[in-house]
């Protein structure tokens, strides 16, 4: 695996970054925060031309590329192909596999309710669709919260339901792992594995790039031996890393040490100085219009589909069988 590393160096190719996070896309950080665990050298790459890829995040290393929406995604990708392997010591033992399961499927199902339905959207905007043109950033918005409320199975009869439901799950998860954790390092074997990465990822978005009225970000809050475990590797991972692990990673909030309280954390970005565009930028520009115009075809094709439902309404309502219209 060594010589698999020194070979090619890995490139991992996510969401931009924000919120004073190398990477603000919660689907991305994980993969971040498992590659820094393991030590291995990566270059961070941003791809900022398909916000709604599920491809993103992606690992490539010469010919290899492992893709989010392949095989379980790029961790287990890195695990399997033989370039990064943190779980070898634990992937049999049923606490483990229990707890995994509730960081992948409850406070993931919790994370993309708040980013996409719970809340009014600055944050994804902020995300993935800042660099749009407003009016297609909107209407691509609205598409994917349709899309996330068929994931969750919400409907406008369920809606109050699946929330409390939603909820619910991830108190429970925060709950069993905040015990699992208690004061240890990490959560087992008293090393870091996949659950570590991803419950990191999951934990950092909610605490920076959620608004401070987060439901979720609440109920993580009151696990303090949870946010001071986030707090520590942000810290060692996030913030002490420099250039170490990208020549191309736009840093955050490079000068701020780490706040003694959530409610101090900031997101502001800093400011760039104005230069002259290369003609490399150029060229993306020119990409970036190509795939402005494949989106707008794209978003009227999804409008003439959804067939006269309301666009201006910020709620699309998929369950439209059941709708009254008495």
């Amino acid at each position: 695996m060594e010589e698999a590393k020194e070979r090619e160096k890995l490139t991992l190719v996510t969401r931009k970054s924000c919120f004073g996070l190398p990477t603000s896309c919660p689907n991305c950080l994980p993969a971040y925060v498992y590659l820094k665990f393991s030590g291995t050298p990566f270059d961070l790459d941003f791809n900022l031309i398909n916000p709604d890829s599920d491809q993103i995040p992606y690992v490539e290393s010469g010919t290899y590329v492992a893709y989010n929406n392949e095989k379980g995604g790029v961790i287990r990708s890195l695990s399997e192909d033989g370039f990064v392997d943190l779980d070898s010591q634990v992937r049999g033992i049923p606490e483990w596999i229990s707890a995994k399961a509730m960081v992948d499927s409850w406070l993931a199902d919790a994370i993309i309710y708040e980013l996409w339905v719970g809340s009014d959207g600055t944050s994804a905007h902020k995300i993935y669709y800042s660099d749009l043109p407003w009016p297609l950033g909107k209407i691509l918005y609205l598409k994917q919260v349709h899309v996330v409320k068929q994931i969750l199975g919400i409907t406008k009869e369920n809606a109050e339901r699946r929330e409390e439901e939603i909820y619910r799950n991830a108190n429970d998860a925060f709950c069993a792992l905040s015990t699992r954790l208690g004061e240890q390092a990490y959560f087992f074997d008293n090393r870091p594995t996949s659950l570590d990465a991803v419950f990191l990822g999951h934990a950092l978005f909610t605490l920076y790039a959620l608004p401070e009225t987060s439901v979720l970000r609440s109920k993580l809050l009151e696990h303090d031996n949870l946010v001071r475990y986030t707090e520590k590797y942000k810290s060692e991972l996030v913030d002490s890393s420099g250039s170490s692990s990208s020549g191309s990673q736009s840093q955050s909030d490079p000068s701020s040490s780490m706040p003694r309280r959530p409610s101090q954390w900031s997101s502001k970005p800093k400011s760039k100085p104005k230069r002259e565009k290369t003609e490399e930028e150029k060229k993306f520009r020119r990409r970036a219009k190509y795939f402005l115009v494949t989106q707008l075809v794209a978003v009227l094709v999804f409008l003439s589909l959804l067939g006269g439902s309301d666009a201006a309404e910020v709620e699309l309502d998929e369950d439209d069988d059941g709708a009254d219209y008495d």
